[in-house]
């Protein structure tokens, strides 16, 4: 699928922000340490969710996933890998979740190595690492292809430290479905504190699972030596989602509601972008179905925007989103100055970055790291590919939404991955987007 985009309107209205992408994996993933039936509310009909609903099918599990988006979730009596879908697994990163449940299901077993954006090298070290303190081995194949998984006995109780050495998201997951069916204690320090993994702390707690600190850096697991319910989970909305109208708003001087935003989650970006003169205005706080995570609505206001006084980068929650930092780049482009984004994490995303240049902006690449956006450009059309990267393809389409002109932006999977039904939403908006073949 591609976009042809009719860009440099202003757009109004409201948008909702839809459940996040990151939850819906991992409570998919943990649906599979229940035996009992699981019912996930809302599931967002993207790309990245049908690969993983794929490879469940695959292996056993019935799957009923109404047109209101509840799905519900039946595992098998026992689970069986000898049909699992390899391709499926391969087109998504989030295979990986995968390993801590099969390993309470299997103990032995071999996955597919996950692929995913492309963003430069992303390990699994910190997965293999803190899984090995719970029993659980991880081990690359000599083809490259697969991992093979070993795991001891894990009903035994166990009072065990694990000390994450990255603020991993993907990581603390799998950590955490694997203390929640380790009888006894785990604590984890230096866990990743975002808004996925407190995400499915909270379906956990469902599930009969203590967890001390949620929400903090500390997670002090007391795991069970079976689930066995009928479990409801919520994944809660995407803050992600809410950045991407946020910087579109702010990027073509539109005034937009953005309703259903995590405000917990924005916190910083909002800080920042009010540095850079962007008005806006929140609306009362409210809880989500989770009642867990608050949200608010958010109004952003057209504005004359001035570059940030330092440079942006990412930090682990509390800090700006790995996956917002993209967004300030279109936003910069707009902005009197230059504009410094320091994309420390990935080796390969910045580059992705460049691609704006094509519509005109002025913009350097320092280092695989470091781009300098001067600004404010008058953005023209182009005909652009998508880079291989969600966060990165959704800028361009900022970009192109912001530009005068008629723009196509050409093989738009990496955006349907993560966004559901784009561009009808943005039409909503008053936006000039239509999906061709």
């Amino acid at each position: 699928m591609n976009y042809k985009v009719s860009g440099g309107k202003k757009l109004s209205g409201t948008v909702t922000t839809n459940v996040s992408k990151n939850a819906a994996l991992a409570l998919l993933a943990a649906s599979l340490l229940n035996r009992g039936e699981t019912v996930l509310k809302r599931m967002p009909r993207i790309e990245e969710v049908k690969r993983l609903l794929e490879v469940m099918e695959s292996i056993g599990v019935k799957i009923v996933w109404d047109p209101s988006g509840d799905m519900r979730i039946t595992p098998p009596e026992k689970v069986d890998l000898t049909h699992l879908d390899v391709a499926a697994a391969r087109r998504t990163r989030s295979i990986a979740l995968f390993i801590a449940p099969l390993a309470h299901l299997l103990g032995d077993f071999e996955l597919p190595a996950p692929t995913g954006c492309d963003l430069g090298k992303r390990s699994l070290g910190s997965h293999i690492d803190a899984l090995a303190r719970l029993g659980i081995r991880v081990s690359g194949n000599q083809d490259g292809q697969s991992y093979h998984v070993e795991s001891s006995d894990l009903t035994k109780p166990r009072s065990t430290e694990i000390v994450m050495y990255e603020a991993s998201d993907t990581g603390a997951e799998n950590v955490l479905m694997a203390a929640a069916k380790i009888p006894g204690i785990t604590t984890i320090k230096f866990a990743s504190a975002n808004y996925m993994v407190q995400d499915l702390c909270v379906f956990l707690q469902h599930c009969g699972v203590r967890i001390e600190g949620l929400g903090t850096s500390t997670l002090v697991v007391h795991g069970l030596r079976d689930i066995a319910i009928e479990a409801h989970g919520y994944p809660s909305e995407d803050p992600i989602e809410s950045m991407f109208f946020i910087a579109l708003a702010a990027t073509t001087g539109s005034e937009i509601t953005i309703k259903r935003c995590p405000i917990d989650f924005l916190e910083l970006e909002l800080f920042t972008l009010e540095h850079m003169g962007l008005k806006h205005s929140r609306g009362e706080s409210y809880a989500a179905e989770n009642g867990h995570t608050i949200l608010r609505d958010i109004t952003i206001h057209a504005s004359d925007l001035v570059a940030a006084p330092e440079k942006i980068a990412p930090r682990p929650y509390p800090g700006i989103n790995i996956d917002n930092l993209p967004f300030f780049v279109p936003v910069a482009t707009q902005a009197k100055g230059k504009t410094l984004i320091h994309d420390w994490v990935y080796e390969g995303r910045a580059k992705h970055y460049m691609e704006m240049v094509k519509l005109g902006a002025r913009m350097t690449l320092i280092d695989p790291h470091r781009v300098e956006i001067e600004g404010p450009t008058k953005l023209h059309a182009a005909d652009v590919s998508c880079p291989p990267a969600l966060r990165p393809a959704t800028l361009l389409l900022i970009g192109m939404l912001a530009a005068e002109g008629d723009s196509t932006l050409l093989d738009v999977y990496p955006i349907n991955r993560g966004y559901e039904n784009l561009h009808e939403r943005l039409k909503q908006l008053g936006a000039s987007v239509e999906a061709v073949e």
